[in-house]
């Protein structure tokens, strides 16, 4: 049977290979609610979920480019530190959001100010990472 196009409720925890936990619904207390293989989530977890049954628990591995990508080093940008307002009062090693051209915020991470060049990395925290899930579907909705 195929979850596929249904509204499901899933509590998980997500760790890396090293064990790191690095996000997990039971924490906040409420499961993730999402349409599956609707392109909500990432493309691995989709699939895991797509064949489950209501209060079922499984663990999956799933592989970089099945999660967040891979790392791209494009998405690594240096700006010189005039060109951005406020520059001097960016948070070094913290995540910001800029506006992208439709108005869209989207976050990027400051990796460093050096020689008044702001280097900006704008890959997902998680891009290049195999990521490990314990999924339990909580609820399937008609």
């Amino acid at each position: 049977m195929s979850n596929k196009g249904k509204k499901v409720k899933v509590h998980y925890t997500g760790t890396l290979d090293d064990g790191t936990k690095f996000d997990s619904s039971l924490d906040r207390g409420e499961p993730l609610e999402f349409t599956c293989m609707a392109g909500q989530m990432i493309p691995g977890f989709d699939a895991a979920v797509e064949t489950m049954e209501q209060g079922e628990t499984k663990t999956v591995h799933i592989p970089a480019a099945d999660a967040y990508g891979e790392r791209n080093e494009e998405l690594v940008q240096r700006i010189p530190l005039e060109n951005i307002p406020n520059g001097d009062q960016l948070p070094v090693g913290q995540t910001v959001y800029m506006q992208g051209p439709t108005g869209q915020p989207f976050p990027v991470f400051v990796q460093g100010i050096e020689n008044d060049i702001v280097t900006f990395d704008m890959n997902h925290e998680l891009a290049g990472k195999d990521l490990n899930f314990e999924i339990t579907l909580v609820e399937i909705e008609g």
